[in-house]
């Protein structure tokens, strides 16, 4: 992870935007980081890229698509994945245990908002009979960080 910038207080604040980290899909843009409440960020992915099949132990995520197309696959619940095709102006919602993968059909910018745990992430590729895919791997519960 890159380094966080220091922040100056006063009468408002103005954060300091920075990348997350290297992501093979895109770029991970920091926006807000509210220690214990929420992160806000924008994601830019790149044609043909996707995210891993994963759900998440604490996390609460969603986004707003600014740009592009982006293919959402899902467990509706029953064990089996669902795929929807999402267009700018749409809002996509994964709550705790969600399976769910992204893949930008186009250049994608998506405008996420989330619980604050930076890596809370469990692949679940195998379970569904799918190849590992690239990406960041699963962490240990006692791992994640809360932004």
């Amino acid at each position: 992870m890159l380094a966080k910038p220091k922040q100056e207080n006063g009468p408002a604040q103005f954060p300091i935007t920075y990348e997350v980290g290297p992501r093979p899909w895109g770029k991970e843009i920091m926006l807000v980081a509210s220690k214990g409440n929420y992160t806000f960020k924008r994601l830019e992915m790149k044609a043909g890229a996707k995210g891993g099949l994963q759900w998440h132990r604490k996390k609460v995520e969603s986004g707003y698509i600014l740009e592009g197309t982006l293919r959402v696959r899902f467990d509706p619940g029953n064990g089996t994945l669902e795929v929807r095709d999402c267009k700018a102006g749409e809002v996509v919602s994964f709550p705790q245990g969600a399976v769910h993968q992204e893949e930008a059909m186009t250049d994608c910018v998506i405008l996420e908002v989330s619980t604050p745990y930076l890596n809370d992430r469990v692949r679940v590729e195998e379970a569904y009979g799918m190849p590992k895919g690239e990406g960041l791997p699963s962490t240990n519960i006692d791992d994640v960080i809360d932004a």
